[in-house]
């Protein structure tokens, strides 16, 4: 006969097998949730592709599908990249998108392009693309690019470099970025985006251009200046955005 005294062993390697069963099965839980949202991003495709139908009312994230039958190879092109986009304006620069609105094949498929032009001395100012990294290659000139991290304890990083042609730089998806034509001539650059409708947030239009206007009081505050400042900012983008 086996003796009795073994069963509160045995009832405790059981319960520490249990114990660690469960530790193992937390770790597996939060290990998926981490990776899954690192991975997140635009909707994966469930077919070859989804081809955005622009006459449908049906409002998707995204774009509703076009049915198979009637697509063709113009629903996956575009041209014109090779024209350089306007600088005549404020900031001397011009920023042509090729995203969904562009190229209906692009539903799905989480990617988008921008060529973006600068005379000398032209900025693209500092925006955010919500939904999207950016990497971008000089095509030509010489510019100066930077990123803000978000707050990290009481600090924004600014991260900066001067790319020549054929240099390639990455802003982090949403953080703040910009690029500076530091050259004497004209400067171009490609970019590539991870959705297929980034987004954009140009700050100064945002915070003073918003329509209704955020109140003078709110941004006197916010940017520790004078509300007769503030008035003028906001008169001077209201200006901007209609011309």
């Amino acid at each position: 006969m086996h003796s009795n005294t073994n069963i509160p062993l045995l009832s405790s390697v059981i319960q520490l097998i249990k114990d660690m069963a469960m530790k193992l099965l937390l770790v597996a839980l939060l290990a998926l949730a981490f990776a899954l949202a690192v991975l997140a991003s635009d909707p994966s495709p469930l077919q070859d592709f989804c081809v955005a139908d622009d006459s449908s009312k049906v409002f998707v994230n995204g774009a509703v599908c076009k049915n198979m039958n009637d697509v063709t190879a113009d629903d996956f092109y575009t041209s014109g990249l090779d024209k350089p986009g306007n600088t005549v304006n404020n900031v001397r620069s011009n920023v042509t998108a090729v995203n969904l609105n562009k190229i209906p094949g692009l539903n799905t498929l989480g990617i988008s392009l921008a060529r973006i032009d600068f005379a000398p001395n032209g900025l693209n100012p500092p925006h955010t693309h919500p939904r999207a990294t950016e990497i971008l290659v000089v095509l030509e000139g010489e510019l100066y690019v930077g990123f803000v991290t978000s707050n990290i304890g009481q600090t924004n990083r600014l991260f900066t470099k001067n790319l020549k042609k054929g240099d390639v730089f990455v802003f982090p998806q949403g953080l703040i970025h910009f690029q500076l034509n530091t050259g004497k001539y004209n400067a171009v650059a490609l970019a590539g985006l991870s959705s297929q409708n980034p987004g954009v947030i140009t700050i100064a239009k945002a915070v003073f251009g918003s329509t209704p206007p955020i109140s003078d009081d709110v941004l006197a505050k916010a940017f520790q200046v004078d509300k007769r400042l503030v008035d003028r900012l906001q008169a001077q983008q209201w200006t901007d955005n209609n011309n």
